[in-house]
C-alpha cells in the first residue's frame, strides 16, 4: 500500500491525460467544489460529496442516443478516450453500482455503457469530509480509493485496472512520517471510525421503508408534504440514483437526432398520456412516488433500498423535504403503530 500527497496525486493524474479523459474535484473561484478538468481550478479532493451527482458523468443530463443520416441509423460514436473520474464518496459508489445494475439487467443500455465501460472510478474517503468529518470507506466497488489518514492519502486498488495504475504511482511514505509504517493497520482504524457514519439514518430509512411497504402512511401525509413542495426538481437533479428520462427529436443541418434528457417525477406532466389522461395528476401522488420509488418499489423489484444517504436532496431542498427529512417525519408520526 502506498501513501501520496495531494500534489503527487495531481501530478500523476496530469500524466494520464493523454490516455484518459480525466475529471477531478476542483475548487472554483467562488470557493465551491465541482467536477472539472485539472486546468479548471485547484485540485480539491477533501470536502465530502460534490454538489451534483457524479453518476451524471455516465448518464448526463442530455445525451444523443441515435442519429439518422441519409436514411441510416447510427449509434453514438465511441469515446475518444475512456473516462477517469475522481471524487466519489462511498455512498456515491453504492449509487453507481446500482445504476450499473439498472442499465445492465434485462436490457443493456449501450449509450450508458459506451461511457461506463473501461472507465476508471476513484473514490475519496477517510478523514477528509466537510468540517473534518470521517467519510465512510467504500466496500471496494471502485477501481482506486484514496483514503485520507489525516496527513496524506492511502492508496487502495480494488480492480485489475486500478492495480495497474497504482503500481505506477509514487510513494511518499518517507515524506509523510507517521507513528507506524503499517498502512494496513491505519486503514483498518479509519474503517472502524467510518462504520458509524450514517448508521442512525440508515436504520431510520429502513423503518420508513417498512412503513411504506406495509401501507401505514396515510394519504394526508403526502397531501401535507405536497403543499410544501414547489416543484423546483432539485431533488431529482442531484440524486445519483434517479434514472427517469424523456426523449425528443431535433433536426440538424444534415441529420436527425434523438436525444434523451433527465425527467422529474415532480413535474405535473411527468406521466401525462397522449390522450390527456394523467395517472399522476395530483402533486400529492407525485410526491409520494418520489419517496416510495426508492423505499418501496425498488426494494420489491431490485431487493434493495435505492437511497444511499448521499444527503444531496436534503441539502438542496428549499422547503426541507429531502428524503432523510421526510423519512424522519414519517417515522416520528407512524412508527409508534409498529408491533
Amino acid at each position: 500500500m502506498k501513501r501520496l500527497t495531494e500534489a503527487q496525486i495531481q501530478s500523476f493524474l496530469k500524466s494520464l491525460e493523454s490516455r484518459y479523459d480525466v475529471w477531478v474535484p476542483v475548487r472554483l473561484h467562488d470557493g465551491t467544489r465541482s467536477l472539472g478538468r485539472l486546468g479548471d481550478g485547484p485540485l480539491a479532493l477533501a470536502g465530502g460529496a460534490l454538489p451534483h451527482k457524479p453518476t451524471g458523468m455516465f448518464f448526463p443530463q442530455m445525451d444523443v442516443i441515435l442519429s439518422l443520416q441519409e436514411k441510416k441509423i447510427e449509434a453514438p460514436a465511441p469515446l475518444a478516450k475512456p473516462l477517469l473520474v475522481v471524487g466519489f464518496t462511498a455512498e456515491d459508489l453504492d449509487c453507481l453500482a446500482f445504476i450499473d445494475r439498472f442499465y445492465g439487467e434485462n436490457y443493456r443500455d449501450t449509450v450508458y455503457f459506451n461511457k461506463r465501460e473501461n472507465a476508471i472510478t476513484v473514490g475519496v474517503t477517510g478523514r477528509c469530509g466537510k468540517d473534518g468529518r470521517t467519510l465512510k470507506v467504500s466496500t471496494g466497488n471502485c477501481d482506486l480509493e484514496l483514503v485520507h489518514d489525516g496527513q496524506g492519502y492511502l492508496l487502495a486498488a480494488h480492480s485489475e485496472a486500478g492495480k495497474a495504475l497504482a503500481n505506477r504511482m509514487p510513494d511518499s511514505r518517507e515524506a509523510l512520517p507517521v507513528e507506524t509504517q503499517d498502512f494496513a493497520s491505519v486503514l483498518n482504524a479509519i474503517k472502524v471510525e467510518s462504520r458509524t457514519a450514517g448508521g442512525d439514518d440508515q436504520a431510520m430509512l429502513e423503518r420508513a421503508s417498512r412503513l411504506l411497504l406495509e401501507d401505514k402512511v396515510p394519504d394526508v401525509f403526502w397531501e401535507n408534504l405536497a403543499d410544501r413542495c414547489i416543484a423546483c426538481m432539485s431533488c431529482n437533479l442531484v440524486c445519483p440514483t434517479c434514472t427517469c428520462f424523456d426523449v425528443f427529436d431535433r433536426k440538424d443541418d444534415d441529420q436527425d437526432q434523438r436525444w434523451r434528457m433527465w425527467d422529474s417525477c415532480q413535474l405535473d406532466g411527468f406521466m401525462r398520456e397522449a390522450s390527456g389522461h394523467n395517472p399522476m395528476g395530483k402533486e400529492a401522488v407525485r410526491t409520494r412516488r418520489r419517496i416510495f420509488h426508492k423505499l418501496g418499489a425498488d426494494p420489491r423489484r431490485w431487493g434493495q433500498i435505492t437511497c444511499y444517504l448521499c444527503g444531496r436532496c436534503d441539502r438542496v431542498c428549499p422547503t426541507g423535504i429531502g428524503i432523510t427529512a421526510v423519512c424522519r417525519e414519517m417515522v416520528q408520526k407512524y412508527a409508534n403503530n409498529e408491533p
